[in-house]
C-alpha cells in the first residue's frame, strides 16, 4: 500500500509528504511542554501582564504568516540576534532548514494547542485541586495526579490539531525557510510549485486531496482519543 501511494504521488510528492510529516510530528512533540505551562498559567493564574501574555500566544493567529516568516527570519536567521548566538553556541541554524520549517509550524500552530488545553483545564473543578492540596500533596504531584488526567482529552485534542495545522503550513514555512525541494519543501510548498509549472493539473489535484485526507484522519483521530480517554477517565 505505502508502494503504491508512493508510485501514485511520485518522487517529489511522496518527498514533501514525508518532510511534512516530519516537521509536524517535531512541532507537535516540542510545542507540548511550553503549550500545556503556558495554557496553565493562563487558566489559573491571576498576575500583572495576564492580559499582555495571553495576546502573544494568540498573535499569530492575527498576523499574516508571511509577517510571522519575517519575523521568525529577523530574530532567528544567522545574522538575527537570537539565530546568530544558537549558532556560535551550540550549532544551531534554523534559517533555510527543516528544523525552521519545523519551528515555523509550531509557532503557527501554537495558540490552537494552548487554546483547547486551556478549555480543558479551566473545565476542570478547582475544588478537586484544592482538596488534594489540603491533604499536603505539592502543587506539582496535585497537577500530575489530578488535574493532568482530566485534562488529557484537551491534550489529545490540541495536541492533532496543532499536527494537522503544521500540516497546511505554507506562508511563514515559506517566508523563513524558503522552499528548497528535498530539504524544506513541505507539501503546500510542493503544491505551490507544481501550481507554477503548466500542465501540472493532476499533480496539485493528487497533492490537494492527500492534503485533505491527512487533515480529516487527523481529526478523526483526535475525536475518536478524545472520547476513549474521557470514557477511561468517567471509568466506562
Amino acid at each position: 500500500m505505502l508502494q503504491a501511494l508512493a508510485d501514485w504521488l511520485g518522487p517529489d510528492g511522496t518527498t514533501a509528504l514525508l518532510l511534512s510529516l516530519k516537521v509536524s510530528l517535531w512541532a507537535t512533540m516540542a510545542s507540548l511542554p511550553p503549550g500545556i505551562l503556558c495554557a496553565l498559567v493562563l487558566a489559573r493564574g491571576r498576575f500583572w501582564g495576564h492580559g499582555l501574555l495571553n495576546g502573544l500566544v494568540h498573535l499569530p493567529l492575527i498576523l499574516p504568516p508571511v509577517v510571522t516568516g519575517y519575523l521568525l527570519l529577523v530574530i532567528m536567521g544567522r545574522r538575527g540576534p537570537v539565530g546568530a548566538w544558537l549558532e556560535q553556541a551550540f550549532g544551531i541554524v534554523f534559517a533555510f532548514r527543516w528544523t525552521g520549517a519545523a519551528l515555523a509550524a509550531a509557532v503557527m500552530a501554537f495558540p490552537l494547542l494552548v487554546r483547547a488545553i486551556r478549555l480543558a483545564i479551566e473545565a476542570v473543578d478547582p475544588r478537586l485541586e484544592d482538596a488534594a492540596a489540603t491533604l499536603g500533596a505539592p502543587r506539582a504531584a496535585v497537577f500530575a495526579t489530578v488535574t493532568l488526567p482530566l485534562i488529557l482529552p484537551g491534550i489529545i485534542a490540541g495536541a492533532v490539531l496543532a499536527f494537522a495545522k503544521s500540516m497546511g503550513e505554507f506562508g511563514a514555512t515559506i517566508t523563513f525557510v524558503s522552499n528548497i525541494p528535498g530539504q524544506t519543501q513541505t507539501l503546500p510548498s510542493a503544491i505551490y510549485t507544481a501550481l507554477q509549472v503548466p500542465g501540472q493539473g493532476e499533480t496539485v489535484a493528487r497533492l490537494a486531496a492527500l492534503s485533505i485526507a491527512v487533515a480529516l484522519v487527523a481529526l478523526g483521530v483526535a475525536e475518536w482519543l478524545s472520547r476513549a480517554v474521557a470514557r477511561r477517565i468517567a471509568g466506562r
